[in-house]
């Protein structure tokens, strides 16, 4: 079936009520806003009067964020702490996010990535740098005991699971790959892996973004076309995924399946980016659901690209609509109509 915008608009409608299971790592996003009032005299830096605070759902809950925006219904399944970080994570879940599948084990500690953001009364707020407070030891054998126990079951009817690994050690390739084996129908199984991508076998996609390719290739893509082609092939081969999409910023996507020539899709929007925080998370959730909805392979990523691009023009760590992204379909679709018809002329 041809990739057209009335196709993608039908799919957007068919994403709704398509029921993921969402299995990972849960980070606070917490945000702090400051105004610049002057330099220092202690040092040669500026100081920042105080202004808010917020804190957001990243890693998994972005992504279950993401899904319940989209009109899917998501069961959210990890380990939370009970400290103000992650009672304030749970709150910013939105109301469809299924949170039974949370475990709040006593003594577990939210990590928490914290980014300063100061400008000027008339001007846009700027990060200006990010504090990580992660748990020196990894999630211990109980806790993650206990979210695989929870996942086995949430999984049973799910028409798709996305699997979030931001390196905590909740979530392990020998369980996905058990967890993969548990579900008796075929449906899309999608891993978004910082530091272990090529650990995990056989699953549905993966969607790293170009960094994260060069780092565990040990090589460096910039523009160089068969470079990018060498790098995803290769990444199809270790991984046997069905199909892996490159996300590269302002270069677009790249998708790669196995015996069909590669997908160059090119960024949507404009590349005067605002903020690229949870980016991948949007990117993620939007071609699990475009999946687990019946659509091919580059329908999915199309729609992916979409998001992603309407996401970054968002400051902080946001969500896309289906409302939203129907619109993009469309505003595209009639530019292009309109370029068509003057070409006509």
């Amino acid at each position: 079936m041809p990739t057209t915008p009335q196709r993608l608009s039908s799919l957007i409608a068919s994403c709704r009520g398509k029921r993921v299971v969402v299995f990972g790592d849960l980070i606070a996003d917490e945000y702090v806003y400051g105004r610049v009032a002057r330099v220092s005299r202690e040092a040669p830096v500026l100081i920042l009067e105080y202004d808010t605070t917020q804190v957001v759902a990243g890693g998994a809950g972005n992504a279950a964020n993401n899904v319940a925006s989209l009109g899917g219904a998501v069961t959210l399944v990890s380990v939370v702490g009970r400290d103000d970080a992650g009672r304030r994570l749970v709150e910013s879940l939105k109301s469809a996010v299924d949170r039974a599948g949370l475990s709040r084990p006593g003594g577990y500690h939210t990590p928490v990535k914290t980014r300063i953001l100061a400008g000027g009364i008339h001007s846009a707020k700027q990060q200006v740098v990010r504090i990580d407070r992660f748990a020196a030891e990894p999630v211990s054998e109980a806790h993650r005991a206990t979210a695989e126990r929870v996942a086995l079951k949430a999984v049973k009817g799910a028409d798709a699971v996305l699997v979030s690994d931001y390196g905590s050690g909740l979530v392990t390739p020998k369980f996905v790959a058990a967890l993969a084996a548990s579900i008796k129908k075929q449906i899309p199984i999608l891993i978004d892996s910082r530091y272990a991508l090529t650990r995990y076998r056989g699953l549905t996609a993966c969607t790293p973004n170009e960094s994260e390719v060069e780092q565990v290739l040990g090589v460096t893509i910039d523009d160089k076309p068969a470079v990018l082609e060498r790098a995803g092939r290769t990444l199809l081969t270790r991984t046997r995924m069905a199909s892996v999409l490159i996300t590269r910023g302002s270069r677009g996507m790249a998708l790669f399946e196995p015996g069909k020539p590669t997908v160059h899709i090119p960024i949507f929007g404009s590349d005067q980016i605002a903020d690229v925080t949870g980016a991948g998370d949007t990117v993620m959730a939007t071609m699990t659901l475009a999946l687990a909805a019946g659509g091919s392979f580059e329908e999915a990523a199309r729609l992916a690209n979409y998001a992603g691009g309407l996401v970054v023009m968002k400051r902080g760590t946001a969500t896309v609509s289906a409302a939203e992204l129907g619109r993009a379909v469309r505003s595209l679709a009639r530019r292009s109509h309109g370029a068509a018809e003057a070409g006509d002329g």
